[in-house]
């Protein structure tokens, strides 16, 4: 059977990167960046004033003297004034130019301000330069600031409208059909009745892909095998990048997916993961068509597999092409407690992560209920990726943990 290791790099294997397309930039928050944004100008674009107070001449200060009459005042905003006299200072703004002629600000809590006239009370810097921001310290015009694959969050808007970038080429939003089967299913707003569900994988599917910045549209199939047939082969054909099935990939009479798929011209990859929940994931692609992930249909199981499988397929296909190795991947967490797990199965288990007072990162596992329990994932943050063998995984020992 099939190993996890080899099930996501068969997955990983179909990512085609999706075209660039220009938005504004209000609307880039969350996507991500398909081109290289460059400063058009120095950063800062001219030396600021970086405390209120009084802009002065270094060398009359050090020379003892500690009383400036003051000139005029420079604003932030305002065209820069000089100063005409070496002896004499100029009353400046946090954020205005600082004034030529001028090499030192001296904060208004370390002067005594009396009419026109400046007593400064501390001595003076052995340099010139305090309380200035000089021009290009941070950034050089030309200085590339973001490139390709970077995720725009609110730090990276406020750099692209520093340079201009009214508008942003970014990576264009995965297209997902999220696809729940089965006749036990009805909608949230109904009543079950006592052999019945509501539908709560196709939700829970939609947020997570949401999260990578996809765009996600529900569907819902009955296990009746024509029309499963004919809403299968509309989805299949509406352009959609990715189609998730949530249900009817095992072996049972209705489990009509697998077959029905192949014919459908749906190119099967994998049937089968060596792995505890979500052994009996599908997986396939059509040419010129979408990937196709049939997950499980026990909420457990369709959530691991789709944080474990899905998720990084979606994340990959949104980055560029020049930044494509850029795959989510787990980070280590130590258990906090021994663990024993007998079949032969790789085992994800729904855990907590918490930060010791030395930063180790913990996970402390959930009682979950079996792969049906979708309760017992409420306060998981993550699960452990636990290989097929040894039996038992001791507390401190560390492995990979997936965020949920």
């Amino acid at each position: 059977m099939l190993s996890v290791a080899e099930a996501s790099a068969r997955v990983l294997a179909t990512v085609r990167p999706l075209p660039p397309e220009t938005v504004p930039l209000p609307q880039a928050l969350g996507r991500v960046l398909a081109e290289n944004l460059v400063a058009d100008r120095d950063f800062p674009p001219f030396s600021r004033v970086a405390m209120d107070g009084i802009a002065v001449v270094h060398a009359a200060w050090a020379g003892g003297q500690t009383e400036f009459i003051i000139e005029h005042t420079q604003y932030a905003g305002a065209p820069p004034q000089p100063l005409q006299n070496s002896q004499a200072a100029v009353e400046v703004m946090t954020g205005a130019v600082l004034p030529p002629g001028t090499d030192v600000v001296v904060r208004y809590e370390d002067i005594q301000l009396e009419s026109n006239r400046a007593i400064i009370q501390i001595p003076p810097p052995d340099a010139p330069g305090v309380n200035i921001h000089r021009q290009a310290a941070d950034r050089r015009r030309g200085d590339v600031l973001l490139t390709p694959g970077t995720r725009l969050g609110p730090a990276e808007l406020a750099v692209a409208a520093t340079v201009g970038a009214a508008e942003i080429s970014v990576t264009r939003a995965a297209r997902v059909a999220v696809v729940s089967t089965g006749d036990e299913l009805v909608g949230i707003n109904e009543t079950p009745l006592p052999h019945q569900i509501r539908r709560s994988n196709a939700y829970a599917l939609q947020a997570l892909f949401a999260q990578t910045g996809a765009e996600v549209a529900l569907f819902h199939l009955t296990d009746e095998l024509a029309a499963l047939r004919q809403g299968l082969t509309n989805i299949l054909g509406a352009g959609f990048d990715a189609v998730v099935l949530s249900g009817a990939v095992s072996k049972g009479r209705a489990d009509h997916l697998p077959g029905l798929l192949r014919e459908l011209a749906v190119v099967e990859i994998f049937h089968e993961v060596n792995q505890r929940p979500g052994k009996p994931m599908w997986f396939g692609a059509q040419a010129a068509g979408p990937a196709v992930f049939g997950l499980p249909g026990n909420p457990v199981s369709t959530f691991l597999t789709a944080c474990r499988y899905v998720r990084p397929w979606l994340r990959a296909c949104m980055q560029p092409a020049e930044a494509i190795s850029s795959v989510e991947k787990p980070s280590p967490a130590r258990l906090t407690v021994d663990i024993n797990f007998k079949p032969q199965l790789a085992h994800f288990v729904p855990v907590r992560l918490t930060i010791d007072e030395e930063g180790q990162r913990l996970a402390t596992p959930l009682r979950v209920g079996g792969s049906g329990d979708l309760a017992g994932l409420i306060g998981a943050t993550a699960f452990l990726e636990l290989p097929p063998e040894p039996v038992l995984f001791p507390a401190g020992s560390v492995w990979p943990a997936w965020a949920l």
